[in-house]
């Protein structure tokens, strides 16, 4: 029947722990290296993942102070122009109502004199008006 022969299960020892050494060098290592390189590199990413995204928050943060800073200084800067166009307009107003002042007082001044002109044409023509009058009445 089966006959068992050493030499033979000698070989075929040898056969397969030159076949497992072959195999461990040629394929078990290689892939086990493979596994552990992916497994760095994916740690390595998650780490840098982290720290840009921790990155990314602080940047955020930071643009969001700039943004809310330039705002207060865009408010700042609106005020600031709108009181300098108030400040003008108010000295623009002013210096009109002091020549409209100006102005009146040389028209009530010329008002004066013209009304002294009047008055001194009639009083200088009340004689006359006397004499018309007085022939008149005389008519009467």
């Amino acid at each position: 029947m089966l006959d068992l022969i050493p030499s033979l299960m000698l070989i075929v020892l040898l056969v397969f722990l030159g076949l497992i050494v072959y195999l461990n060098k040629a394929l078990y290592q290689p892939l086990l290296n493979f596994m552990e390189q992916r497994d760095a590199t994916i740690l390595r990413d998650k780490t840098e993942s982290e720290e840009l995204s921790g990155n990314a928050d602080s940047l955020k943060n930071e643009a969001a102070e700039i943004l809310n800073s330039a705002k207060q200084e865009a408010i700042a800067l609106k005020q600031a122009a709108i009181e300098e166009a108030n400040s003008e307009a108010a000295k623009l107003i002013s210096s009109k109502e002091a020549e409209l002042e100006k102005a009146y007082e040389e028209f009530l001044k010329e008002l004066e004199v013209k009304k002294e002109e009047l008055k001194n044409s009639v009083l200088s023509q009340v004689p006359q008006f006397k004499e018309t009058l007085k022939a008149k009445f005389s008519q009467l």
